[in-house]
């Protein structure tokens, strides 16, 4: 698999901390991506709205990560200004069943809208949750320095580019630095970069980094194998084919042997 490191720079214009990232469909040849992110978070949020999402973070300090407005509006809003958003949503479904040809009055679909509205905003609750949330106050100190992985976590996402499902199988480890995180928090780490609007690549970087900004640890890596459904239903139609994405920090980046235990534990 190619490599391709990235030395990302702060605000201040020292370099950030490298790391890699790694993109490969099963069955070809391996591709790599370039990223201009800039990994520093920043303080002001009212800047972080005005920049550009490819020129920020992917993690902000409230955890909500490249946010629309709309995204703290409903991490925030009452019982009735929920009811509201589902009213809105159901007008806007409807419109969608009528384009296709459907009726939405039609006694098997007459409830489809509200059913599909409420269903929407379960398949994306990580817009509603933040680090600190997930987290919550779970950070030991341990005197404990070898690797510590969690994998086999399975998630759901939906594709930003069709709205359509993909599978995510994910591994996440990491090297403490005197602090460990409880490991239920892994997985509801990466479940709630899932539940959003994604692309494989961006969630695969979003954990690694968030873990790697709370833990400070001595090396994170992420690996993240899923299935399309873009890829089963439509365009090239390959059921059975799968994409596999790595983001790797710190000793697993630095030193190879790490970074094939990480991999050879993994795929145990």
């Amino acid at each position: 698999m190619n490599n391709l490191i990235f030395t990302p720079e702060l605000e201040n214009g020292n370099p950030g901390t490298p790391s890699s990232l790694n993109t490969q469909i099963s069955g070809t040849t391996p591709i790599s991506r370039t990223d201009s992110s800039i990994f520093s978070a920043k303080k002001d949020n009212s800047t972080i709205l005005q920049d550009s999402i490819y020129k920020i973070s992917p993690i902000e300090p409230d955890g909500l990560s490249w946010p629309a407005a709309g995204t703290r509006t409903r991490a925030n809003e009452s019982s009735e200004e929920r009811e509201n958003r589902v009213e809105r949503m159901k007008g806007a479904i409807e419109t969608i069943l009528e384009c296709i040809g459907e009726d939405p009055n039609r006694k098997g679909i007459v409830k489809t809208p509200e059913r599909y509205a409420k269903a929407l905003l379960f398949f994306t609750t990580g817009y509603e949750q933040s680090i600190t949330d997930v987290l919550n106050e779970a950070l030991f100190e341990e005197d404990h320095e070898e690797m510590v992985i969690v994998k086999d976590i399975l998630t759901f996402s939906l594709c930003e580019h069709h709205l359509v499902p993909f599978q995510n199988k994910i591994a996440i480890g990491y090297i403490p630095n005197r602090n460990v995180l409880g490991l239920s928090k892994l997985a509801r780490l990466a479940e709630m970069f899932s539940r959003r609007l994604q692309v494989q690549e961006r969630l695969t970087k979003q954990i690694a980094i968030a873990l790697n900004d709370v833990l400070k640890p001595q090396g994170v890596a992420v690996l993240v194998e899923s299935s399309h459904q873009c890829m089963s239903m439509r365009g090239v139609q390959k059921p059975e084919s799968k994409t596999i994405t790595s983001y790797m920090v710190g000793q697993f980046r630095d030193n190879m042997k790490t970074r094939e235990e990480f991999l050879s534990l993994v795929r145990s």
